[in-house]
């Protein structure tokens, strides 16, 4: 089965496929397609957030960090989308937690991993206290708004995934004691090494999205599925 990704940044994400490809099984042809993979050093001074814009923090094919507006590269990921399905994917996963505009068109199911913490989240927290880990201290706000519906007191803490494992080990420092819950690491671009060093550091379930999305893709395309 032929299954595209997008990533808000660059591909290849040869920072993420490690951890999902063996949970999607052998049989999966996994194609990647980046928003920016074609944008300049003069288009990367035009997606700058503004003030009032949602961010997002994705990374580059040389392995740095990026900041960028939303609203500013959903074009780009159309492109991408249809990119994706001219190639021939039967699922296209979303390789980032923001939240996006329902508007992409898609002939083939688009996974969101926004919409899966949403859903599993609350059922998992009930009414009490959560932290959640974010890249950038530019998104507290977003993520506290977005974090807003549960019953219980969010902590928010940042922590970058693309500058190494010290900063998120910083973050999770912050996360030790109260009466949190879980952890969940608000980015795509946290790794399972990262998802261990917070389970050690704070005692707490930790929530990695992208090894959620890639079991629940799995379960879609189901073993006959992989095997066709």
């Amino acid at each position: 089965m032929k299954i595209g990704a997008v990533t808000v940044g660059q591909a290849p994400r040869t920072d993420l496929t490690p951890d999902i490809l063996p949970l999607l099984g052998e049989h999966v042809e996994f194609m990647e397609r980046g928003a920016l993979d074609f944008i300049t050093p003069e288009e990367i001074l035009q997606i700058q957030p503004e003030e009032g814009d949602y961010v997002l923090v994705s990374r580059m094919r040389d392995g740095s960090q990026i900041r960028f507006a939303e609203r500013k590269i959903l074009n780009r990921i159309q492109e991408a989308i249809e990119d994706l399905q001219k190639r021939g994917a039967e699922c296209i996963l979303m390789l980032c937690t923001g939240k996006f505009p329902k508007a992409f068109q898609s002939e083939v199911p688009l996974i969101y991993p926004y919409d899966l913490l949403g859903a599993i989240v609350p059922l998992l927290a009930e009414n009490r206290d959560v932290a959640v880990m974010i890249p950038d201290k530019s998104q507290e706000k977003q993520c506290a708004r977005r974090w807003s519906r549960l019953e219980g007191r969010v902590t928010v803490v940042s922590g970058s995934p693309y500058k190494g494992i010290e900063g998120v080990r910083e973050a999770a420092q912050q996360m030790k004691g109260g009466r949190n819950s879980m952890v969940i690491l608000d980015c795509m671009g946290y790794t399972q090494e990262m998802k261990n060093e917070v389970c050690r550091i704070t005692g707490k379930p930790v929530i990695l999205p992208r090894t959620l999305l890639a079991r629940v893709v799995r379960e879609y395309i189901g073993e006959c599925c992989s095997k066709i």
